[in-house]
């Protein structure tokens, strides 16, 4: 298997446990065409999580560089407020 860049990457076999809720719904997205096999999807839930935590993290350490702020606890919720319900944001 190529990873984006190209690199071949080994693979590992698992074997995991679901509900048979959680079954359906991975069978539906193969048949909706979305993905061509339960790995496949499962892989791409592993990728979309960890981008999640590297932005996550990412975040933080911008936070902490940033050094203290000056601003309340509510002038800040004020303006995530703002931003929540103005879609151009």
């Amino acid at each position: 298997m190529l990873n984006a860049e190209g690199v071949c990457m080994a693979t590992v076999r698992k074997t995991i446990t679901l509900t048979r809720q959680q079954h359906d719904w991975i069978k539906a997205q193969i048949a909706d065409g979305d993905y061509t096999n339960d790995s496949e999807y499962l892989r791409d839930l592993v990728r979309r999580d960890q981008e999640k935590f590297r932005s996550l993290k990412a975040a933080v350490e911008e936070g902490i560089a940033s050094g203290p702020s000056n601003r309340t606890v509510d002038d800040i919720w004020a303006e995530a407020e703002a931003r929540r319900s103005d879609p151009d944001e």
